[in-house]
Order: C-alpha cells, then sequence, then structure tokens
C-alpha cells in the first residue's frame, strides 16, 4: 500500500467507517443521533453539530485545494455556521459530509507520491503530508469531544 493509499485509508477510519484507533468514527457517533441532541448545548462546550460542521470545514478547504489549487478557508471561520434546524437539514448536511470526505479519500489516494512532500498552496503551509496528516489528527481530537459530549448528554 502505498503512503497515498494509507492516508486515505485513515481519513476514511476517522470520519466513515474505522475502529482501530478509536474503537469507533465519526459517522458512527452521529449518523443515527436525533438533530436536537446534535445540536443540545453543554455548559460551555460546542455542539455535536458545530463541531461534525467544523472538521466537515477543513475537508472541504483540502478538497479545493486539490480541486483548484485555492486554499479558500480560514480559521477564524471555521465554527461560523448556520444553525441546523430540523433533522431533515442534520441529515443533509451529513450527506454532504460524507459525500465530501469520500472524495477528498480518493484524490488522495490517486496523488503521486512525490507531491506529498511539496508544498501545500504555499510554502508557510508546509507540504501536503503535513496538511493531511494533520486534518486526520484534528479529526480525532474533535471525534473525542464528540463521543464526551453524547455521554454526558446521555447521562
Amino acid at each position: 500500500m502505498t503512503k497515498s493509499e494509507q492516508l486515505a485509508s485513515r481519513l476514511r477510519e476517522v470520519i466513515l467507517n474505522g475502529t482501530w484507533i478509536a474503537n469507533t468514527n465519526i459517522k458512527d457517533q452521529i449518523e443515527n443521533l436525533d438533530w436536537k441532541i446534535a445540536t443540545k448545548k453543554v455548559e460551555s462546550l460546542n455542539t455535536i453539530s458545530i463541531l461534525a460542521q467544523h472538521i466537515h470545514y477543513f475537508i472541504v478547504g483540502i478538497k479545493n485545494v486539490f480541486d483548484n489549487g485555492k486554499l479558500e478557508i480560514r480559521d477564524k471561520y471555521s465554527f461560523d455556521f448556520p444553525a441546523i434546524e430540523s433533522q431533515t437539514e442534520w441529515e443533509v448536511f451529513q450527506k454532504k459530509f460524507w459525500n465530501d470526505t469520500e472524495k477528498l479519500a480518493e484524490l488522495i489516494e490517486k496523488m503521486p507520491e512525490e507531491q506529498l512532500n511539496e508544498d501545500f498552496v504555499d510554502e508557510k503551509y508546509g507540504d501536503y503530508l503535513r496538511n493531511i496528516e494533520g486534518m486526520i489528527e484534528h479529526s480525532y481530537y474533535h471525534l473525542g469531544q464528540i463521543a464526551l459530549i453524547r455521554k454526558i448528554i446521555n447521562a
């Protein structure tokens, strides 16, 4: 398995279908979750829906770099989303999240190994490898938060 294929597999694992690292994944944690639970505020914590949208924001941002070579996302906007106000809106968001994740995984899988060491848009952002690995690690970080918030809500 190439390094690109390994990275794509790790992305799918944290978001779509894996259990090796955390014994769960984001899809497993939120797919059958009622929108009212996903949007429930627990003290000063972000909601599950905001965390999921935040992860998705970075996936789309990196996917866009593959698609058009432009980095159009900014950290300062990475928690700014319209409120989810129905089960339908929650399910539509999730479908987009799963589809965008799979599309990005396919792009990563197909990338030439040497591209992993090339600058990610600009030298100041590091290389593709650092950005892809960072996105995966970032997703695991928020997966842990989502799992804990679910436990608090269900307690």
